[in-house]
């Protein structure tokens, strides 16, 4: 018997590498418990804010990113982001729905919450229907900020097009893209000079090679806020 695990370990030295999908997304899933984990034990019972915001990834899968701000026992601020949450909506229901289960996987209390910022999308800011008010409906201490980094963006995209060249440059930014995804034959010609272009730069040495590199992207529409 001790033959055969030693015989066994040996093998185990050579072939396990931890270099499988399922076990290195274990371990991150593992890592990032632990994470979260600290960063509730440093609130503990104390007050927080809480930061929500929701879009789709380049799947088209509804997603909603959780952030909490607080003040530690030094008096030091601290943004931390706690989750990202799948939803199969974005509506303020959904969005109350996935808060109150991520807060409550996390031991985490509403009563806690003084302040919430969001976007000034309607399902979050709405003073009515929105995220905002459901949660001012329970607590009525957890004040609403409009996201402030939202506002200066608007800001500058208000600026921006205000500037001919600037305004010119998405403006032709999005007719390509509008003639480039109207033909199935024109897309296609773009991916067959893009690949033939990287191969030829990693001949040469001039783009790096490894996984998660150089993978194809489809076209998106250009945003005010993206």
């Amino acid at each position: 018997m001790r033959r055969f695990f030693k015989l066994l370990y040996k093998m185990l030295q050579k072939n396990e590498k931890l270099t499988s999908p399922t076990i290195q997304k274990d371990i991150v899933d593992c890592f990032s418990k632990e994470i979260i984990k600290s960063i509730c034990n440093e609130i503990g019972k104390d007050v927080f804010a809480i930061i929500v915001d929701e879009s789709s990834d380049v799947s088209k899968n509804e997603q909603m990113a959780i952030v909490l701000r607080y003040v530690d026992r030094l008096g030091i601020v601290k943004e931390r982001f706690i989750e990202i949450v799948h939803v199969l909506d974005t509506s303020s229901l959904t969005l109350k729905a996935a808060t109150d289960t991520v807060f409550s996987n996390n031991n985490l209390s509403m009563t806690q919450v003084r302040a919430q910022g969001y976007d000034g999308a309607s399902n979050t800011s709405d003073a009515f229907n929105g995220l905002k008010s459901l949660i001012l409906s329970k607590k009525s201490y957890a004040n609403y900020i409009h996201c402030f980094a939202h506002q200066l963006q608007l800001v500058v995209v208000a600026v921006a097009k205000k500037h001919d060249d600037v305004n010119e440059f998405f403006e032709q930014l999005a007719l390509v893209v509008t003639v480039v995804c109207g033909s199935c034959k024109r897309k296609d010609m773009i991916q067959e000079m893009q690949k033939e272009r990287v191969a030829a730069e990693i001949g040469i040495g001039e783009t790096e090679i490894g996984k998660g590199l150089n993978q194809e992207i489809s076209f998106v529409r250009a945003g005010d806020t993206r």
